[in-house]
């Protein structure tokens, strides 16, 4: 099997995870990544799939999006992009899968770090941090997330809106990195095989949503994603 038809199918996967309980998949797929390509292809491949994996799920539910909510979100994400996209410019990649993994285990068992998250309850700095830190580690975990949990009371309401949030983060990184990564523009059957199999998982992953156990799922990866991430860690400190 080639590496296009792996992470293609890597990608349906991932999709079909974040289709069904609303997060998980992109930061599954980052941690995976690090295996298959070089550091600095990991985020801008992540960022291009993502757009068609957040995209795709929030077509599919494309009623329940809160587009009141869009205005502040992209203001942030904006100030985002400049903010952390000049230090990204600054820093080097090899160490970008150590990032994601600190990042990973920080946001899946730090409650203090979780604590520190859910008190960015405005939408410009849920923005900012969403789609700045993004460059730098991928899969910003459910940031935006857990406010609109305590917002809307849909979960279709909270997948869709956050589809749509992850939607315009992953965008912004686009421009960023193909002035950084010259060599992404060799990827392109790559990418092509992810996207079709991240709109695919999108939609099964949304049919399934209200069939599927979420807090066993959760769980699974939970403990799936914290040992990709000691792996990332370890592979590269040795």
């Amino acid at each position: 099997m080639s590496i296009e038809v792996l992470l293609g199918l890597i990608s349906l996967c991932t999709s079909l995870v974040a289709g069904v309980i609303g997060f998980g998949g992109g930061m599954l797929l980052v941690a995976i990544l690090p295996a298959f390509l070089s550091p600095a292809l990991v985020i801008p491949i992540h960022g291009i799939t993502q757009i068609a994996s957040n995209s795709s799920r929030m077509l599919f539910s494309l009623s329940h999006v809160r587009w009141s909510l869009f205005p502040k979100f992209f203001i942030g994400s904006v100030a985002g992009v400049v903010l952390f996209g000049y230090v990204l410019l600054n820093l080097p990649t090899t160490y970008v899968p150590i990032a994601i993994g600190v990042y990973m285990l920080l946001n899946l068992w730090s409650s203090h770090f979780a604590k520190f998250i859910k008190k960015f309850e405005s939408y410009y700095l849920v923005g900012l941090l969403q789609t700045g830190l993004g460059l730098i580690v991928g899969a910003p975990g459910p940031i935006a997330l857990s406010v609109l949990t305590k917002e809307l009371k849909s979960k279709d309401e909270i997948i869709a809106t956050s589809s749509m949030f992850m939607t315009i983060s992953h965008l912004a990184k686009i421009p960023v990195f193909a002035v950084i990564t010259s060599t992404l523009f060799e990827s392109v059957e790559l990418i092509i095989y992810m996207v079709i199999g991240s709109v695919l998982g999108s939609f099964i992953g949304t049919k399934l949503r209200l069939a599927a156990n979420n807090e066993k799922l959760i769980l699974v990866i939970k403990l799936l994603l914290t040992l990709l991430a000691i792996r990332m860690i370890v592979v590269v400190a040795l």
